[in-house]
């Protein structure tokens, strides 16, 4: 049911970018703007702007939007008002409207991955669970509750590990290029982290699958 919620709460919000984006465009032009509507159907709220005459409406069926401007194309305009209308616009102030709404989602969709961005998200720290019975993380030594501080390939500069994603990555490239990886972790209270030896060279795997995650125990 959540999902479903959040599915209508997340395309309400699409359509009334776009649409408002349209309706921003008409304005800006002089065009008269009817009906700015979220959603079909009959509408749940009504409301009409007393300084446009402009009624927002908000459907039954929140599927999509319009934004119905004053056009000759669809019914009588007095002479007085036709300077308002769409059709009578220029081809440059059409095209603009029509595409001031898929540009409205765009630059939404660039604001948003900017404040993901900025805020950051949330990964799964490096924290180990008991490792697989007989597998190569067993055998190396780890243990429950285990955290991977850095790693890296034997022979080269170990690197921080901020993320679970970090060592699942590492772990991947040295199981498939039969490579060993070194790994400082911190066990419970100890006063020092210890290195723990990965052998992923011992597998001799051919692609990252269930049954290589199974054998090394991670």
């Amino acid at each position: 049911m959540l999902t479903l919620i959040s599915f209508i709460f997340a395309l309400a919000v699409l359509i009334a970018v776009h649409e408002y984006g349209h309706y921003q465009a008409a304005r800006a032009f002089g065009v008269r703007v009817l009906r700015f509507s979220i959603g079909f159907g009959r509408p749940l709220i009504l409301w009409r702007s007393p300084a446009s005459g402009t009624e927002f409406v908000l459907g039954m069926i929140p599927l999509g939007g319009f934004v119905r401007m004053l056009d000759e194309r669809e019914g009588p305009v007095p002479a007085s008002d036709r300077s308002q209308s769409f059709n009578a616009q220029s081809l440059m102030a059409k095209a603009t409207i029509v595409i001031a709404g898929p540009l409205a989602n765009l630059v939404l969709a660039v604001a948003l991955y900017s404040f993901v961005n900025w805020i950051g998200v949330q990964l799964p720290a490096a924290v180990l669970s008991k490792p697989v019975q007989g597998s190569l993380a067993e055998r190396s030594g780890l243990a429950a509750g285990d955290r991977v501080l850095s790693l890296g390939f034997v022979d080269e500069v170990l690197r921080s590990v901020t993320s679970f994603d970090d060592l699942h990555w590492m772990m991947v490239r040295g199981a498939l290029e039969s490579r060993d990886l070194e790994m400082v972790v911190q066990r419970g209270d100890a006063a020092k982290p210890i290195h723990v030896p990965l052998r992923l060279s011992q597998l001799a795997v051919g692609e990252a699958d269930t049954e290589m995650f199974r054998r090394i125990g991670i």
